[in-house]
């Protein structure tokens, strides 16, 4: 299982403290841009977070996946980013098997996030795999 840190991660594994943890956190979502109307409805928003969530393939005909989303809440948005990184670099079926919490337990993020946060994320990693072809 491929857990090399990639750079949005590497930059909140090497954060000291919550102040900087969050400022990275929120700089990886920066690298989100906002969806077009086209892409915010309501069958590419994750169900189960307290937050706005979209999550949607990019490029569904064209492999490998390519992952996108957004979210409205920017502690959210910057997990998300991390995320669909990480997403992004493994192919459909590495997405089906691998462990995205122990990736965010890998980078520190985990003991950071609230558990309703924590709990969308799940939601988010669900609805990721569901993209990738699982059930």
């Amino acid at each position: 299982m491929n857990s090399e840190l990639l750079p949005l991660a590497q930059a909140v594994a090497t954060a000291r403290g919550w102040d900087e943890v969050t400022r990275h956190v929120m700089l990886a979502g920066k690298t989100l841009p906002a969806p077009d109307s086209a892409l915010a409805i309501p069958q590419n928003q994750v169900a189960g977070c307290q937050s706005l969530v979209y999550l949607w393939n990019g490029q569904a005909t064209e492999k490998p996946m390519t992952f996108q989303g957004w979210s409205d809440a920017k502690i959210i948005r910057g997990v998300l980013a991390i995320l669909l990184e990480k997403a992004n670099a493994l192919s459909s079926q590495q997405i089906l098997n691998y462990d995205f919490a122990s990736y965010l337990d890998q980078i520190g993020l985990s003991r950071h996030l609230s558990q309703s946060r924590a709990d969308g994320i799940t939601q988010v990693i669900g609805r990721l795999r569901v993209l990738a072809g699982g059930s």
